[in-house]
């Protein structure tokens, strides 16, 4: 009989403990390697202990697809670089990024028109490559060969695998068929904000994501600004909620930047008062639930000269929502979200936002705007500018250097979630309970949005409420 660790000879009875053999779990940067750590467990044979170790996981890169060209995705907007704060895309950045720090590897990128891409990768040359140190800026193109093409996102979904993943800053009406599409073969999905227009559609997917067993995220990425996350935990010390005031603008001149769909495929309180919702949503998960909405909106702007939008835009839009607590029947509260895209033009600012929140024990007053740091030049006078979000601005060694930008991490969360999911080490399920911004956990956020257009559009209340295990409207 062999010797135990203790010079004792072991019984007969108990079986020799067989070790698996482990490659190495940090092939690329310690970065990377994001797996929580699991406690080491003690398993007992009679008189002999063997200490156990946990499993260890693997984080292979991930492969991502990039569904939309424009602002958000590369900072090109079709007719040159943008002119908001966001002239290199926030997307295609972070991502080139995550490659060069090991948590990506393949990149795509889809959209319509195949034409838009020699500009395009001129576009990240010049203003990225030419910018930043060791940025691998290569991807695959669709459609190809400078075809147009609607449903090009199926035929580079189609030569994907099964874990795998997609981030979706398209136009609203197509994020559903993209989003299903993906999930149905196995792909995680990071879809932007509105995640989709009909409640019915969220519902659909929460189903979907849990039957593929993938990571599906919204990317509410202001739950990871710094002032907007620690005013939620402090709003959760102010007892009973009682009041959410919310305002979001930008200038007149984003009127020109989604000429091509403001008023026919969405409308500003889906384009912007979905942060704040959101994050309304957030502060009172567990806690309240919406259970009316009223809309009313203002028109003229967007519709006159310059801009001729159509008839059926409007200019800024007002959802005032009935909250019920879920632990006391007498304790109801009122949010008002208001959203508009006909902002003065030299206001300072690119998104004017703010919001107010008031508890039975206090308020919460955050100014997102203005963060204490302004320019001004000759030419363009006075600008407010915030670098928690991307910062742009390279590091000593020239290299990126915006990583703790809440634009960036939303981003990074979904690639972590994702490569740890691949890896066994987490389940999609997981990220539900840690305040994420799950597809499961922002379903609430499209209710409102949806009961306003309706309340817009039928001139009526509409309430919401919970059947089984899903929110409906009435």
């Amino acid at each position: 009989m062999p010797p135990s660790r203790s010079g004792c000879a072991a019984e007969a009875s108990v079986p020799t403990p067989v070790r698996q053999e482990h490659r190495s779990v940090f092939p690329e940067p310690v970065r990377s390697f994001t797996r929580p750590l699991v406690p080491v467990k003690k398993v007992d044979h009679g008189e002999q202990a063997d200490i156990v170790l946990p499993q260890l996981f693997t984080m292979n890169k991930l492969n991502v697809l990039m569904c939309g060209t424009g602002e958000y995705t590369t900072g090109w907007t079709g007719s040159g670089a943008s002119k908001s704060d966001k002239k290199i895309g926030v997307v295609g950045l972070t991502l080139f990024d995550l490659r060069r720090l090991g948590k990506v590897d393949k990149l795509g990128m889809v959209g319509v028109n195949g034409s838009k891409f020699p500009a395009i990768r001129q576009h990240l040359e010049q203003n990225i490559g030419g910018v930043y140190k060791d940025m691998d800026l290569s991807f695959d193109e669709f459609p190809k060969g400078g075809q147009i093409n609607p449903d090009a996102y199926k035929e580079a979904i189609d030569g994907m695998s099964a874990g795998d993943a997609i981030i979706v800053f398209t136009p609203d009406p197509t994020h559903y068929p993209i989003c299903m599409y993906a999930i149905e073969r196995g792909i995680h999905v990071l879809v932007t904000k509105p995640a989709v227009k009909l409640l019915s559609h969220h519902n659909e997917l929460i189903a979907a994501a849990k039957k593929h067993n993938v990571v599906c995220f919204v990317e509410h990425h202001k739950r990871f600004d710094p002032a907007y996350s620690d005013a939620k935990a402090k709003a959760a010390n102010l007892g009973e909620f009682n009041f959410f005031n919310a305002w979001m603008s930008q200038p007149k001149s984003q009127l020109e930047t989604f000429r091509a769909w403001a008023g026919k495929d969405s409308d500003i309180s889906y384009y912007l008062s979905s942060h704040h919702i959101d994050i309304c949503c957030w502060i009172l998960q567990g806690k309240a639930v919406p259970t009316r909405v009223v809309a009313s909106a203002a028109t003229g702007i967007a519709t006159s000269e310059p801009y001729n939008c159509v008839p059926e835009t409007e200019d800024t839009i007002t959802l005032m929502v009935d909250w019920q607590s879920t632990s006391s029947p007498t304790h109801k509260g009122v949010g008002v979200y208001t959203a508009s895209w006909t902002a003065p033009l030299k206001s300072g600012v690119h998104s004017a936002q703010h919001w107010y929140y008031m508890a039975e024990k206090g308020e919460v007053t955050v100014d997102q705007a203005h963060r204490g740091y302004d320019v001004t030049v000759d030419d363009t006078g006075k600008a407010w500018y915030n670098p928690f979000y991307m910062k742009y601005s390279p590091s000593e060694s020239g290299h990126f250097d915006g990583q703790r930008g809440y634009g960036y991490v939303s981003i990074e969360k979904f690639v972590d979630a994702a490569r740890s999911v691949n890896a066994g080490s987490t389940k999609p399920e997981d990220y539900d309970a840690n305040g994420l911004p799950t597809i499961a956990n922002t379903v609430l956020t499209t209710a409102i949005l949806n009961a306003g257009r309706i309340s817009l559009d039928e001139k009526r209340p509409v309430g919401i409420r919970k059947e089984g295990d899903k929110w409906v409207l009435e």
